[in-house]
């Protein structure tokens, strides 16, 4: 097997269960037809400016431009580049105490379990700060480790003993902190009683249809109805009455046995639960990680977990109504009706995009736990006309049991009822200023090559226009009548990255990526409060063959309206870019760093011989105005 710390979530997934390559000589060579065709037309029409009937806006380059920067070229430094007019600093890395009797981050032992339980944790992802009061918190996702690195202080990279499996543990979850800004520079005030650590171990309630469900109950839980721990949360949600959205990604990898060639179920396969692991150890420490010991415990993750930062005393609670699965993030929109609309993708090849409606409305000062308890899932079906329809998932349509067993084998539902199979469905957000919803496609070298996990198959074709796909996409909706509740839509491309100079076909992009701008894998997705689109990377930073010019992953602004996209912020060296948002007064964009130096090259922030850390960045204009 290959080294597990040099390989994706998603190859790991696919060494431990392989799918079919497709092998039948005609269907490729049909195929291969079929897009040539394709290509021919586009070109006529002009980049991709037409698939079909989805016809991206035409980008006006007359037209003024709403940017306040100029855009920068890529960089392959090990360091943050800006636009002229703008500066960054680091907020809190990897390893930070939070409380004044925690140790300092020691890059030579790179801590202990005890120690990490009291620091910030690793690879942040997604976040959000609140204003409470004159009190400002940060709460962020801290998603996973690198191995050799947190463990980089042992000779071969490994745990060597239980803490050091421990230490690994409590670098995952999440960090609610305050922070203040004294004489421009923001930091994290010690000891505040808002700061808090949520672990593997820290309780939390189940709620919607799966709590109590035989499948949930465990020897700890014999009720399941309370989970432990939060872990590899990616991206993030944020609901209108302040409660942060976590969303449970690859915790899959987490669950391991003794007995390597044991059987798992069919279910867990369709999630990639197996025996082998994926090397953190935690069985080793806790029983409930052993599969052989505590089967149940994997359907107690992959969920969205809701937590009040504000409240110091609150309880995280797990959404199962909300679906299972690999979640990115969770875009919350509250329709004009009153409904909480979730717009949600699942993150690995030819995995789904789905929506959750609530039963009840949401009204300011009102009663809100049962918003995200009590509504409707549904999986999404794109038509290559570039129309589109939300497919309920209830008992009827997926010949299931009961939403107790759609919730907690949400992936198996969405195939049941025939959902599209999308390249890697990662971010979600919806446009502030208009009734419209994007969504990053990051890539997915399996299209129109595997089929899914489930043997869903992955043709080419509607928003998944090119086979092997390299570079990515940006797929946007608009609900019919600007309903988000509407079962009906339309869809086109925002934009088809790619790379204008190498190819003249669909890998060269859509018209509005040129070679100033390009880009690949598409991940983090936000709308400031201006309507401006933040495009974050998370791709191949090599610079070569296919990449070469690209650099290092990037953060980028996109304009709706007109379709043009500008780079704004290059990360470090193989870092990828993730998690977005301001400051309540919009004069600090707060932006993250996550895994600098993931293979071995880079040193950053703290430059030197130093371990490379996760970190978030506060971004201001040097003038004092406002970001986004």
């Amino acid at each position: 097997m290959k080294n597990l710390d040099d390989i994706s979530f998603d190859e790991h997934d696919e060494l431990i269960n392989p799918r079919p390559e497709e092998t039948d000589f005609d269907r490729i060579m049909n195929r291969a037809l079929s897009r040539r065709d394709l290509m021919k037309g586009v070109m006529v029409f002009g980049g991709v400016a037409a698939l079909g009937n989805t016809l991206m806006p035409a980008i006006t380059q007359a037209a003024p431009h709403r940017f306040a920067f100029d855009g920068i070229d890529a960089s392959t430094t090990d360091d943050i580049s800006l636009p002229p007019g703008y500066s960054a600093q680091v907020v809190v890395r990897w390893g930070d105490p939070l409380w004044s009797d925690a140790e300092e981050f020691d890059h030579a032992t790179r801590g202990t379990g005890a120690s990490q339980a009291k620091s910030f944790g690793d690879n942040n992802d997604g976040m959000e700060v609140y204003a409470h009061g004159d009190k400002t918190i940060l709460i962020a996702n801290n998603e996973y480790t690198n191995k050799g690195i947190i463990w980089g202080n042992r000779e071969d990279g490994k745990a060597e003993n239980d803490d050091d499996i421990l230490k690994g543990m409590n670098a995952h979850g999440l960090t609610a902190a305050e922070i203040e800004q004294k004489d421009g520079q923001w930091s994290v005030v010690k000891d505040s009683p808002y700061n808090r650590r949520f672990t593997p171990d820290v309780e939390m309630d189940i709620t919607g249809p799966a709590a109590g469900h035989d499948l949930m109950k465990t020897k700890r839980d014999p009720d399941g109805v309370v989970a432990q721990g939060t872990f590899n949360n990616c991206g993030n949600g944020s609901t209108p009455w302040g409660t942060y959205l976590a969303c449970e990604e690859n915790f899959n990898g987490y669950f391991a046995a003794e007995d390597q060639e044991m059987e798992v179920t069919a279910e867990m396969k369709r999630y990639g639960v197996s025996p082998k692991g994926r090397g953190y150890g935690w069985e080793k420490i806790d029983d409930r990680f052993d599969l052989a010991k505590e089967s149940n415990e994997c359907n107690r993750h992959g969920y969205v977990t809701e937590v009040d930062a504000r409240d110091p005393t609150s309880r995280p609670k797990k959404r199962s109504a909300l679906g299972r699965f690999k979640h990115e993030n969770a875009e919350v929109v509250v329709n004009g009706d009153g409904h909480i609309v979730v717009y949600m993708g699942d993150d690995e090849r030819g995995e789904f995009l789905y929506r959750y409606i609530s039963d009840g409305v949401y009204a300011p000062g009102a009663e809100t736990d049962s918003l995200l308890e009590e509504g409707k899932l549904y999986a999404a079906r794109f038509n290559d006309d570039g129309s589109g329809e939300w497919l309920a998932l209830t008992p009827e349509a997926t010949g299931m049991a009961n939403m107790a067993e759609i919730c907690i084998h949400t992936r198996i539902a969405a195939s049941a009822v025939g959902a599209t199979t999308m390249d890697r469905p990662e971010w979600v957000s919806a446009n502030p200023k208009a009734a419209e919803v994007y969504c990053c496609l990051t890539n997915n070298k399996n299209r129109g090559v595997k089929p899914n996990a489930g043997g869903d198959e992955t043709p080419v074709g509607g928003p998944n226009p090119r086979e092997a796909n390299p570079y990515g996409q940006i797929v946007r909706w608009r609900p019919a009548s600007a309903d988000h509740t509407s079962d009906a839509f339309e869809w086109d491309l925002y934009a088809l990255a790619g790379n204008p100079n190498l190819h003249n076909d669909l890998y060269g992009g859509s018209d509005n990526i040129t070679k100033d701008n390009m880009f690949n894998s598409p991940d983090g997705l936000r709308f400031d409060s201006n309507g401006i689109l933040w495009i974050q990377t998370d791709g191949n930073y090599s610079n070569e063959k296919n990449f070469e010019g690209q650099g290092n992953n990037q953060m980028l602004a996109g304009d709706p309206a007109t379709g043009e996209i500008r780079r704004f912020l290059t990360g470090p060296k193989q870092a990828e870019v993730t998690g977005l948002t301001w400051s309540p007064d919009r004069r600090t964009m707060f932006v993250g760093i996550q895994h600098p130096g993931e293979r071995g090259e880079g040193n950053w922030p703290d430059g030197g011989d130093s371990a490379p850390r996760s970190a978030i960045l506060a971004i201001t204009r040097d003038d004092g105005g406002l970001v986004g």
